[in-house]
Parts: C-alpha cells; structure tokens; sequence
C-alpha cells in the first residue's frame, strides 16, 4: 500500500478496499487531529512505519519502534531463501536448528518460525531494547515458544554454544560508514548500529564468517543479506576462509545480488 492508504486505512480502521469502496468516510475532529499530526511528522522525515508504530512483513504484522530498523522487501527474499533451502534439509534432518544474527525487530526469525514446523531458532541481538520488540512480535504472531532471544555481539554469549546450527542466518549492518550520511533523510531516524558496516561495509561479514564454521553442523548453510555491488567483495572473503562453498546468489526486484547462500565444506579449526 502506498504511505497514504496506510495512514487512513490505519485511521479509518479499514482495510485497502473498503478505502475506495466508500470514499465519504466521515473525518471527526479527533481523526482530522491525528491525520494532520502525522502527515506533520511525516513531512519532518519521519518514517511512515515509526509514526504508525507497525509495519507488514512476510504477511504478518510487526511492532516497530526506532530501536530497530525497518524491514525491507528485499529482506523477504532472505526468508524466501532460507524456506526454500530448510525445506531440502529436512528430508535428512527432520528436526532443525536455526540462528539468526543481528534480529532487530524479529521479523526474520518470527517469519521462519511461522512458515516452517520442526525447527528451533536463536535469534541473537546486541541491543536490549531490540530484543524487547522481538519478544512482543514472537508473542504476538504466537511464535515466541519456538524462537530463544539472547543479547550477545554475534557470537559472544556462551549460549550459542550449546548446540550446532543447520542453518545461520543474518541481514547484518553492510551500509559503509561514510555514507550513511549522505543516505535518504529517513534513514537518520533508524538505528545507526543496525546500519553501520565499517569503512567499507564489510566488517560483519567478515566476523560471520571467520566464526560461522564453528557453529554450524557439517553441510550447514550460511544465508545472508548483502549491500549493493558487495558480491565480488563477499565472494572473496568466503574463499579466504577456506570453509565455505557459495551455493549461489539470488537476485533482488531490481536484479542486484542480494542474497548469498554458502555451505560448509570443512571442519574449523
């Protein structure tokens, strides 16, 4: 929907086709009051998902709150990935293991959840307040008894050592320091740690996949998201690490890779 129909069908508490189906809603003082206060908002910048409070992701709706940062639709092609490669997997490992790295507002991690039976999930963030908002969205998408929200930096926390993965998964910080500033003004209102990917936009990924291996199970897949023109940049830090087989890349809408799947080949360490 476009930011219009979002905020008055919002207001309206209608949905996108009762909009055009009866266009003389009556506007009361306080609803005129509240759209005015809004588009106020939204004229400063403001994220249109912020000022609603919500968002929709994979078909299901998400808390938001400016601790985290706003899903994408290209991060459903990630989900989409991870489905489509869990789904093979479980024709030898009827039960699975998944981590997430870097969960924001969960909507990776609830999404899995939802869309998929037999599977566990740890969805890991650094910020506290993120993982408030993730524990809401588990619970309200009736998803949280499957999903263990841990506060670590990647792989720090000794709980991640309890088991090994089938599957990691991560949209990590990949934007290059210097240029967040010079991004779409909305951007400043999202958290710049979920943004920030070093001077070049890769530091995560290098940290992921230097320590990925000794977490994943033999075969296990990586799975993640990746910046504009950074595959040539990820191929070559997956080669480095000697651990890793890439098992492709998947397009976005706009035919950018923006997906990566790899595989283990090897024992770490």
């Amino acid at each position: 929907m476009t930011e219009a129909e979002l905020l008055f069908s919002e207001l309206l508490n209608c949905d996108r086709t009762a909009l055009y189906q009866a266009r003389n809603f009556p506007l009361n003082k306080n609803k005129l009051s509240a759209a005015s206060s809004v588009l106020k908002r939204r004229i400063s910048s403001i994220p249109i998902q912020y000022i609603l409070g919500k968002t929709e992701f994979m078909g299901l709706e998400f808390k938001l709150t400016p601790e985290v940062l706003i899903p994408r639709p290209e991060t459903e092609i990630v989900v989409e990935t991870a489905i489509k490669y869990l789904s093979a997997l479980r024709e030898e490992r009827p039960a699975l293991n998944i981590l997430e790295l870097g969960s924001g507002s969960g909507c990776i991690a609830v999404s899995l959840a939802k869309f998929l039976v037999d599977v566990e999930i740890d969805a890991v963030d650094i910020s506290g307040k993120a993982l408030k908002v993730a524990r809401f969205n588990a619970q309200h998408n009736g998803v949280a008894q499957r999903i263990r929200f841990i506060k670590s930096d990647l792989f720090l926390s000794c709980a991640l050592k309890e088991k090994d993965y089938d599957l990691i998964i991560s949209n990590p910080p990949y934007v290059a320091s210097g240029e967040i500033d010079n991004l779409a003004p909305e951007i400043k209102y999202e958290p710049r740690i979920a943004l920030d990917g070093g001077r070049e936009g890769l530091d995560f990924y290098r940290r992921i996949i230097s320590q990925a291996p000794d977490y994943l199970k033999e075969a296990g897949i990586l799975i993640m998201e990746l910046g504009f023109n950074q595959a040539a940049s990820i191929k070559n830090i997956f080669k480095n690490s000697g651990y890793f087989k890439i098992m492709g890349f998947v397009k976005d809408y706009n035919n950018i890779d923006r997906v990566v799947v790899a595989k283990r080949i090897g024992a770490h360490g």
